[in-house]
């Protein structure tokens, strides 16, 4: 991809493309004029989780509604409007899980979490960084899961820990990682109204699911609800769901688990070898919601925020940064418009 920010087919719209975002864009103006047009009148449109509406996504909305770039602003609202997990991944996670589980409990909504402080966090890679230590993992997690307090939340434990782990990263010890985890997921159990999910990786990191199996239960999915997948990646859902109830099987019992559809709605990429790394081409996937049609698919999630880089590959800025025009290619690209 040329280090450029805009988007393929983004880029050279015809006039008629124009024509037809205007005429979409203009039909689905009463809707959002009846929601509020905001991630506050989506709150009882738009499912089952919280949307916060004070997101780079609704931000770059209002700047570009009020530039006169109406038809992007109204894509962007595809991603403002719905719920995105808030990742934790500094030094005091307290506050700001404080602050989201009220605003949802409010909203009478369910905020949704990622734990994403781990020592040696994604080996060293473009999301670098975690506890300095494993005493310092502990007293963090502590903080995190007392402020969820008796709140409802969604907790997706440490994005890549287990599956990088396995792939191999020497930085970390592994008995110990494993054991952080497994401290982790039955702290944040503690709290009586919150799920938690460790993170599982995606159906094309390990594929041999059963390489999957000890570590999982060393890290302590047991105690948890379920095993999270495809976080920041773009499998698609029936890949994923697929997978999923294979690692299920090699797990026994019941596990149940969710999927991040947050970008997958194009599938993965395939052009290199860093095709996880803000690939060209990708699309949103399946909205937020709980109501999967499979009972081991507690919900479908948006857990990586769509428009935010992987890292800086292919012209991207800093893994986590905004990135508004591959946000509007998302957008844009969506093969399934939910209402707006």
């Amino acid at each position: 991809m040329p280090q450029s920010t805009t988007p393929p087919g983004h880029r050279h719209r015809t006039r008629a493309t124009r024509l037809r975002q205007a005429l979409t864009c203009a039909a689905a103006l009463a809707t959002l004029t009846a929601t509020g047009g905001t991630a506050a009148g989506a709150q009882k449109e738009f499912g089952e989780f919280w949307v916060n509406p004070d997101t780079p996504a609704a931000h770059q909305s209002a700047t570009w509604r009020k530039s006169g770039r109406v038809a992007d602003a109204w894509f962007i609202d595809r991603i403002a409007n719905r719920a995105q997990a808030e990742w934790l991944h500094d030094d005091n996670p307290a506050d700001t899980v404080r602050a989201h589980v009220e605003k949802a409990a409010a909203a009478d909504r369910t905020a949704v979490l990622v734990a994403y402080y781990v020592p040696h966090r994604d080996c060293g890679d473009y999301s670098a960084g975690g506890a300095r230590d494993a005493a310092h993992y502990r007293t963090w997690i502590d903080a995190f899961a007392t402020a969820i307090g008796s709140h409802a939340a969604y907790v997706v434990v440490e994005p890549d820990a287990v599956a990088q782990q396995i792939a191999g990263c020497d930085r970390a010890d592994a008995p110990e990682r494993y054991a952080l985890l497994a401290y982790a997921v039955a702290r944040l159990k503690q709290q009586p109204a919150t799920k938690v999910y460790l993170d599982a990786g995606n159906a094309g990191w390990i594929p041999q699911e059963s390489r999957l199996v000890e570590p999982l239960r060393l890290a302590g999915v047991d105690r948890a609800d379920g095993f999270a997948l495809n976080v920041s990646n773009y499998r698609t859902t029936a890949e994923s769901a697929a997978y999923g109830h294979r690692v299920a099987r090699a797990l026994g019992g019941d596990p149940h688990f969710v999927i991040d559809t947050s970008r997958n709605g194009n599938g993965p990429y395939s052009g290199d070898d860093k095709a996880w790394c803000n690939p060209p081409g990708r699309a949103l996937g399946t909205a937020p919601t709980t109501r999967t049609g499979d009972p081991s698919i507690d919900a479908y999630l948006w857990i990586k925020r769509p428009g935010e880089s992987d890292g800086t590959c292919r012209g991207g800025p800093a893994a986590g940064a905004w990135w508004p025009e591959y946000a509007l290619g998302l957008a844009i690209r969506a093969q399934t418009v939910w209402g707006t």
